[in-house]
């Protein structure tokens, strides 16, 4: 019932990351809850795709953390949007929500301790989530004390990669744990944008995708900051800082073997516009990178299959949209 009940607030009121009227008072009532006894009770998921066991206090603080997700849609870039008409309904609903942060923080904050690995994630997750917004920074110093002590702890590679993530979300100085004598921890500690311009964390992202099947072994269920494989976090990180495409080619070859017509956008088409950065041209003289590249593309069956993801990218790359002309060009 728990499962089913949760279920149908997950799809009433935070439908496909919309919210509503109704999200804000649904949000203050589940971070009530959270220390009621009953979350504790474990059990599945109400939807199919989910066989995750886990406490229900767990799965309500991932869906606060979705509710944190949602309402700061354009706050970063300060392009919210204009809003009118029926519109104007969500945006009052997500400025409901950015208004209840703080008071979302002070209910999740606690069970960054808690005995439950699975909780304790969530909530790191969630409060990850709430610190991006620029109205509760004055949280994060406390936070990231918190997370120093699980990083200096010999506790579990994702309970300490999630921490090292965290701290880089909120611009925390995580160099110290480039040097970490885990790989997963060191990886994700290098893909915090205040390493961006570290030598030494480029060559830490570019180590983890030589063998990006490995990196994905690190955590088989993504961490709460991961979109999907972690090599495609690792990769949208290199491909920022990194100037010639040269310089990745060997991950990229390690790559396109996992490449597929679904995982267009987030490996094989990103690659093939790093290494043509202004586009082929007709005539144009292949580099040993690029027609090494074009080479193990081309050899990808699972990259030519029917759906019409890649057409865009090899657009933007200037190259032929049919796979024998690709190979015409070798």
């Amino acid at each position: 019932m728990q499962a089913e009940a949760l279920g149908m607030l997950d799809m009433s009121v935070l439908h496909q990351g919309s919210v509503y009227s109704s999200t804000p008072p649904a949000a203050e009532f589940v971070a009530a809850v959270l220390t009621h006894p009953r979350t504790l009770a474990e059990h599945e998921s109400h939807f199919p795709w989910d066989d995750r066991a886990r406490p229900l206090r767990a799965a309500l603080l991932n869906w606060l953390g979705r509710i944190a997700d949602s309402a700061s849609y354009g706050e970063a870039s300060g392009s919210e949007g204009e809003y009118d008409g029926e519109d104007e309904d969500e945006f009052e609903a997500i400025r409901a929500c950015r208004s209840l942060r703080p008071e979302l923080y002070d209910a999740v904050e606690p069970f960054l301790d808690d005995p439950h690995p699975d909780t304790r994630e969530a909530a790191l997750g969630t409060v990850t989530l709430l610190l991006k917004a620029p109205d509760l920074a004055e949280f994060v110093p406390r936070a990231a004390h918190r997370l120093r002590r699980v990083l200096a702890a010999d506790g579990s590679r994702r309970e300490r990669s999630s921490a090292a993530l965290a701290m880089g979300a909120w611009g925390q100085d995580t160099t110290g744990l480039l040097n970490d004598p885990d790989a997963a921890v060191r990886a994700c500690a290098a893909l915090a944008t205040g390493c961006g311009r570290v030598p030494r964390a480029t060559a830490i992202l570019l180590e983890a995708l030589r063998n990006p099947a490995e990196a994905d072994r690190w955590f088989p269920d993504p961490l709460p900051q991961i979109d999907g494989w972690l090599r495609f976090t690792l990769l949208e990180a290199v491909l920022d800082r990194v100037d010639a495409f040269e310089d990745l080619a060997p991950a990229a070859m390690a790559l396109i073997p996992l490449a597929g017509d679904y995982s267009v956008d987030r490996d094989w088409g990103p690659l093939l516009v790093k290494a043509f950065p202004v586009g082929y041209s007709p005539g144009l003289q292949l580099s040993a990178a690029q027609r090494e590249l074009l080479q193990a593309v081309a050899a990808n069956d699972d990259c030519w299959g029917n759906t019409g993801n890649k057409v865009r990218r090899l657009r933007e790359a200037g190259l032929p949209e049919q796979r024998d002309a690709i190979r015409a060009l070798l």
